[in-house]
């Protein structure tokens, strides 16, 4: 048994302590903030970072026999890529694990959103048995529904929709055009998009190209009764007040929340009072398959660096050259 010290920003799946234990002892950080991190990664041949925790360049700094940094999942903007490069300490994440999952979470919020299923839900619970005369459920048969991001997740949603006959374009500079077509999608512009499409389902990171990219200029484009889903980034949404005063002029019918900005974000913020706002707490990509296949290709990406390999998913390659 190796002495090296395993660095966690928080406690990982029994999978990934399974496939490390060879390598050294976990250590995990007392609570998510700079200077806990700085504390458990000085003595830390690899840092691990999931939650709200960020591995700044100070707590890069911090760790001077650190040998890789690893994120559970497609995102990685919470680690400080240039400082790492600097260092010349590869960056590993998951690309492509939890696709499914994502996909099915926001499939999830769409479904509920188009057949009002939780506020039908509170309304027969209360005995109001007459509220099915009050509105009726939408359809996804002949709906169009606009996928930004073609990338894993994007495509894994765009075939799932298929068989409820719905219609799908995209939005994505850097995707197949040939991809696009055996998935039945059509590429078009952001601007093409938006007054197009029912769904707008954001499967995007956070670059500086993303970020706000829903934001008071682009929710204008949107076609009045949409349906907003983001199971992305919080970071892609420039406000929740840009929310509340779409869903209370009716420029939005819906949306369907999985992460926010900051998170936990503020629970006493009116968005949380809107009926037809459905949220869950950066939790729907978490399902046990997913998170077994995002654990278990993490931790052998940081056992191949450990061992002196090449891993097979890493941020920045060029640390290897």
């Amino acid at each position: 048994m190796s002495n090296n010290i395993i660095a966690c920003t928080a406690p990982i799946d029994q999978i990934a302590i399974d496939v490390l234990k060879p390598f050294g002892e976990f250590a995990v950080a007392a609570d998510p903030g700079e200077e806990a991190l700085v504390a458990v990664v000085k003595e830390a041949t690899a840092l691990i970072v999931r939650g709200g925790s960020i591995a700044t360049a100070r707590v890069i700094g911090a760790g001077p026999h650190l040998k890789v940094i690893a994120r559970p999942g497609i995102g990685y903007e919470t680690v400080d890529i240039q400082a790492a490069t600097a260092r010349r300490i590869p960056v590993v994440y998951v690309p492509a694990a939890g696709a499914r999952a994502v996909a099915e979470g926001a499939a999830t919020f769409m479904i509920a959103l188009a057949k009002r299923i939780v506020q039908w839900d509170q309304e027969c619970k209360r005995g109001n048995w007459d509220s099915r005369y009050a509105s009726k459920p939408g359809d996804l048969d002949g709906a169009m529904l606009g996928i930004i991001g073609l990338g894993n997740s994007g495509q894994v949603l765009a075939q799932m929709m298929r068989p409820f006959n719905m219609r799908i374009l995209a939005y994505d500079p850097y995707a197949s055009r040939d991809r696009a077509r055996e998935l039945g999608v059509e590429l078009v512009s952001f601007e093409e998009m938006l007054p197009k499409s029912d769904f707008v389902s954001l499967h995007v990171p956070v670059t500086p190209e993303t970020r706000a990219l829903i934001n008071r200029r682009t929710i204008k484009l949107f076609k009045p009764g949409a349906c907003l889903i983001n199971i992305a980034r919080g970071k892609l949404i420039e406000s929740l007040d840009l929310l509340v005063e779409a869903l209370e002029s009716g420029a939005l019918a819906g949306v369907g929340l999985d992460v926010f900005e900051p998170e936990p974000p503020d629970f006493n913020h009116p968005l949380f009072r809107q009926p037809n706002c459905l949220t869950s707490p950066h939790a729907l990509a978490m399902t046990t398959g997913a998170m077994f296949k995002v654990f278990k290709s993490m931790a052998e990406d940081v056992a191949a660096v450990l061992s002196g390999n090449r891993p097979r998913f890493v941020v920045n390659p060029e640390v290897f050259e």
